[in-house]
């Protein structure tokens, strides 16, 4: 039998590296969080322990939704996101679909090919991009960058939803055939709903990724209006060799937050998705 003494030891020997990396993966979180509720004359004084705030406040924040177009740069990033991401599921279940249920000459290369173009850097696909852009006349509107992110978005969102849709029994799309079923009415009553995990997980990098974005939406927005919160808050708020860091903390917090709400409400079905995606493509 193990002591009290041994399991304690044990627990510390499992516990202990958890809790370092935990620590460490929070960590950014609360430098922002204090940062944010800093006065100046602490963010400033070298002589005030940076980890502790001894007068808080919330002056940045009202600053930031008073003084600046945070507001509608969320809204920008919001309505972007969510448009991105509609389109990148629809295109990637229109790829990965047949490509896992059906026979025919090339597929597996064009399964390689998908996870290739995945893999080919944001620098080397914005020139051609802005100039697509510059002939459409999109310039300066949200249109833009909801065009451009599938671009990035598509590809990975296949490569997941193919691995998916792989798990799913060949018997039951079968048996609704030998019922009279067509294909299509096959795949949307019988086969998509059983992938909602593949759905929600490759949802949920759809949506980060899109509101995340910074390169497509610093060339292609450049007037405040049309904005999305990274790049709003990277120009407006960082003036020559001047950073307003209560602001930009403050920013950075806010814009994370509909992420972590989303991650929170569906992270089973986002591990669900991405394990099952990870092991059948």
């Amino acid at each position: 039998m193990v002591s009290g003494e041994g399991r304690i030891r044990q627990a510390l020997r499992v516990w202990l590296p958890v809790g370092f990396f935990l620590v460490l993966a929070l960590f950014p979180f609360y430098w922002m969080a204090i940062t944010s509720i800093k006065p100046n004359a602490e963010l400033y004084n070298k002589n005030v322990m940076p980890l502790i705030v001894h007068a808080p406040t919330l002056n940045h924040y009202v600053d930031l939704l008073t003084k600046s177009s945070f507001l509608l740069w969320t809204w920008n990033t919001m309505l972007v996101a969510v448009v991105a991401t509609a389109i990148s599921l629809i295109l990637g279940t229109m790829l990965a679909y047949p490509l896992a249920r059906m026979r025919f000459a090339g597929s597996s290369l064009i399964a390689m090919t998908i996870a290739a173009i995945y893999l080919v850097p944001q620098p080397l696909l914005f020139i051609p991009l802005a100039d697509v852009i510059n002939h459409l006349h999109l310039g300066n509107t949200l249109t833009s960058v909801i065009l451009t992110y599938p671009t990035m978005l598509v590809p990975f969102c296949a490569w997941l939803l193919l691995g998916y849709f792989k798990t799913v029994p060949k018997e039951l799309e079968e048996a609704a055939r030998i019922d009279g079923a067509s294909r299509l009415q096959t795949m949307w009553t019988i086969f998509l709903p059983l992938c909602t995990p593949g759905f929600i997980s490759a949802g949920i990098f759809a949506f980060t990724l899109s509101q995340n974005e910074f390169l497509y939406a610093l060339i292609f927005l450049t007037k405040s209006s049309v904005r999305t919160v990274p790049v709003g808050v990277i120009s407006e708020l960082i003036r020559g060799d001047v950073f307003y860091w209560g602001q930009l903390m403050a920013g950075a917090l806010l814009g994370s937050i509909p992420v972590a709400i989303i991650y929170s409400f569906f992270v089973e079905h986002y591990v669900a998705g991405l394990t099952a995606g990870s092991v059948k493509a």
